[in-house]
């Protein structure tokens, strides 16, 4: 029987190289997607090795235009189906709104919700002739709740991955497609070192944290059982509680004080806005 492929994006680090790995203990060849080429070599030879499967490596910036055309070309070139798709690749652009230019935020939105849309419309169309795909989406707990001043854009493409893979796993549950949107809250990875939010998230108590390993076992058991939102964590899943039978009013207070302890919100406006 010839084996499942899956393509994970932002799989050089965090949460995208644990469902790698996930992936490939379960039996899925891979596809890695990232921008770090030697990261990704390293981690397809150890994940060879380790679990036996054909890893396979295409270096791509989602930032750029076209991306997501090369990849699928260089699907093609290969001759490669995708069986599972993780959408994983993001980050965060902290500060004001206007504390960035147009192009940091372009270049965010390009990763976070263009490429993440192409890839997903790139890719389903074969899973669905072979009544068999998984797409995961890795959303956040941050786009169940109210937004606070500073990260302007992330809690909005969140929400927008949350709703998108609702309307995407009601479209294809009838073909034997499972969408599922993973909603992690904090978890240890490079993401707060690459925004310069690490020394105000580190004053976190370290019960809200939770690893990248159970985030993306969490995350391939929940897609697999065909659960089209899954937020990972029994206090992640409190909160979430909590913001749907509160008060809106006395959850907005809240979270106006979490995050101007927690998140930079300068308003310099940087050079080229």
């Amino acid at each position: 029987m010839q084996r499942r492929t899956a393509l994970v994006t932002g799989a050089s680090a965090g949460i995208g190289a644990a469902f790698a790995e996930v992936f490939a203990a379960e039996g899925f060849d891979l596809i890695l997607v990232a921008r770090r080429e030697d990261r990704l070599r390293a981690d397809a030879a150890r994940l060879s090795e380790r679990h036996g499967v054909a890893v396979h490596v295409l270096p791509a910036d989602l930032s750029q235009p076209g991306a997501v055309s090369q990849i699928a070309d260089a699907l093609a070139a290969r001759g490669l189906m995708v069986d599972a798709l993780v959408n994983n690749a993001g980050y965060g652009v902290p500060g004001s709104f206007m504390a960035s230019p147009w192009s940091r935020h372009e270049a965010m939105l390009d990763v976070m919700l263009v490429s993440v849309v192409e890839l997903t419309h790139r890719v389903l169309p074969g899973m669905i002739e072979r009544r068999y795909g998984r797409i995961v989406n890795v959303a956040s707990l941050a786009g169940m709740l109210p937004p606070t001043a500073g990260h302007t854009l992330y809690n909005a493409t969140k929400s927008f991955l949350i709703k998108f893979s609702q309307a995407l796993a009601a479209e294809g549950s009838r073909h034997g497609v499972h969408v599922t949107a993973v909603c992690p809250g904090f978890t240890f990875t490079e993401f707060h070192d690459v925004n310069g939010m690490r020394a105000q998230v580190s004053r976190l108590p370290r019960w809200m944290w939770m690893d990248a390993a159970s985030v993306a076992r969490q995350g391939y058991d929940a897609v697999m059982a065909g659960i089209p939102v899954y937020v990972n964590g029994r206090v992640n899943r409190a909160i979430a509680w909590l913001v749907r039978v509160l008060p809106q009013r006395l959850v907005n207070s809240l979270m106006r004080r979490s995050g101007s302890r927690y998140r930079n919100v300068s308003d310099h406006v940087e050079e080229g806005t």
